[in-house]
């Protein structure tokens, strides 16, 4: 009989794992989607050279260092876990807060411009232009697409296996597929004796200086990168969570620069500066390409085709940060409510809770007086918040290296200390770099909000509220037992090791075999490690090689 029960919990578990090719595809929904080339276009070709400085300074920095994080510390968490072991638990949840606040806003204030594009659904082109520039209806098409978005919030909670294979269709059919028809069909432009509308020289590479705008830009292509580790959350549903989430990593990472430059440049070829237009510019390209080889509606066609990466990047980000975030409550960070799971192991209420806030920021942008001052803010103030959660996550990165320099890592930044001290400086300077530039009161502040003073002064609150929700929620799970004694997080190493908080250890017991056999976080310690313990090479390089098995931990 128990050998039965045995058999069916690892049946059970094998329903759950996702692949390389999936966890890939999800982490290029969040970041990357051709939709996202039109506003880099504006710059021609040099857009090029600041998507590689882009990737240089802080998208490479952020694959690497979660790539070590997620492979030295892989139990459920992944932000959460590696902030937790490096600055403790009140960073670490600040970390999720803030994730899924971001979500929250994003999609909310993003939401009345997709009102502007619906009759691009249609094969009346020249009409959907006409609806684009001056809308009717606003709010009403605007619940049509809300009431989607909360039809695919359902389809989320229906667990990790719906949501992979809905982000893997979706990417590929609206956007890799549309991508490569933007090669061949521009090829087939060009050879018809058509001429980009840029200078496809290297001169062109170099970026011109427009005073802070240029930097704003760059700052902006930063921002364009975040989210990689987002899907972290997922890390043990892979079945080598170290090895296999490392090559996700680096995989998304080629494939998200090539979609950002490959599509912006074709963009930025095929439409002159002076007529793009951020709403519907990519529809342009599509017709006038389309217009080659005589289906100019194919621009129709492609709408349909990117609203399934609309459908998947909704379902991936709604689901990816509240299943974090509920997993972390069930350690005692959340009121019950908000942990409570369905059948599916999906925190439906915390994804519901998600998905009313995001509408009611969508309808708070659209019916304010002045929608381009608020939508201005509420940007620069996420871009503030996303950019310290990363400060957060390279700062960890650094004390780990010193706190906890033996434990095992299947993968390390490479260049011993002076390596990471280069990979994560730079993530820290550009994040930093970032979030002086956000707070930089733009050229058109006057207009749009009033004056540098109100525009400052708001996004200082609203970065205020948020981390005080988020000190709040902390302090409150402190003094309340919302421990779940059947939750899956392992605790922290150094709570296992019986520190306070964070510190300096010598151990170098991989965090799996720390972890096996363990009460859930928030219960008792059942099996305490010394700080100075130690267990043979063979099991260090088993743990590495991710070979890891019973026998070994127990030695």
């Amino acid at each position: 009989m128990m050998e039965d029960a045995k058999e069916k919990e690892k049946k059970s578990v094998k329903q759950i794992y996702i692949s390389i090719l999936a966890l890939t595809l999800m982490n290029v929904t969040i970041i990357a989607g051709i939709g996202n080339d039109v506003q880099q276009a504006f710059y021609g070709l040099s857009s090029v050279t600041y998507f590689a400085i882009g990737a240089i300074c802080f998208f490479i920095p952020t694959a690497l260092v979660a790539a070590e994080l997620a492979s030295g510390w892989s139990n459920r968490g992944g932000i959460f876990r590696w902030v937790g072991e490096g600055l403790g638990k009140g960073w670490a949840l600040t970390c999720l807060l803030i994730l899924w606040f971001q979500t929250m806003i994003n999609f909310g204030m993003g939401m009345p411009s997709y009102a502007a594009t619906i009759m691009f659904y249609t094969p009346m082109y020249d009409k959907a232009v006409q609806f684009a520039q001056h809308p009717q209806h606003e709010v009403l098409i605007m619940t049509g697409f809300i009431i989607l978005y909360w039809v695919l919030t359902f389809v989320a909670t229906k667990g990790v296996k719906a949501f992979a294979n809905v982000a893997k269709y979706g990417v590929l059919i609206g956007t890799f597929i549309p991508l490569a028809l933007m090669i061949i069909l521009t090829i087939v432009w060009l050879c018809e004796g058509h001429q980009p509308a840029i200078p496809m020289t290297p001169k062109g590479l170099i970026p011109k200086w427009n005073g802070m705008s240029t930097l704003a830009l760059a700052a902006g292509v930063f921002f364009s990168y975040t989210g990689i580790d987002m899907n972290a959350a997922h890390i043990k549903q892979l079945k080598h969570p170290e090895k296999d989430f490392t090559k996700a990593m680096f995989i998304s990472m080629i494939l998200v620069f090539l979609i950002f430059v490959v599509g912006t440049v074709i963009i930025a070829m095929v439409v002159p500066e002076n007529q793009i237009n951020v709403i519907y510019t990519l529809n342009t390209v599509f017709r006038t390409l389309g217009a080659t080889i005589g289906i100019p509606w194919l621009y129709m066609v492609l709408v349909w085709a990117g609203l399934c990466n609309v459908l998947a990047s909704v379902i991936t980000n709604m689901a990816g940060p509240s299943f974090m975030l509920g997993q972390a409550g069930g350690s005692g960070f959340l009121p019950h409510w908000f942990q409570e799971k369905n059948k599916h192991e999906m925190p439906a209420h915390l994804m519901y809770t998600q998905i009313a806030g995001m509408t009611i920021i969508a309808y708070l942008v659209k019916l304010l007086p002045n929608v381009e001052g608020f939508v201005i803010m509420l940007t620069q103030t996420i871009t503030v918040l996303y950019l310290f959660y990363y400060i957060l996550m390279f700062t960890t990165f650094l004390k780990l290296r010193y706190d906890q320099p033996n434990r095992p890592r299947a993968f390390k930044v490479p260049g011993g200390k002076f390596g990471a001290w280069f990979v994560a400086g730079l993530g820290l300077l550009s994040s930093i770099f970032g979030i002086i530039l956000a707070i930089y009161p733009p050229a058109q502040v006057k207009a749009e909000v009033g004056s540098p003073v109100v525009y400052i002064s708001v996004i200082l609150i609203l970065v205020a509220v948020i981390l005080g929700i988020c000190f709040v929620m902390y302090q409150l799970s402190k003094h309340h037992n919302w421990v779940d004694p059947t939750n899956k997080f392992a605790p922290f190493t150094w709570e296992i090791e019986g520190l306070k908080k964070p510190g300096k250890v010598s151990s170098n017991v991989p965090t799996d075999i720390m972890s096996k056999d363990q009460n859930p976080m928030g219960m008792p310690i059942k099996r305490p490690y010394s700080p100075d313990a130690q267990v043979s090479t063979k099991v260090v390089k088993a743990a590495e090689d991710n070979k890891l098995t019973s026998s070994d931990a127990d030695n």
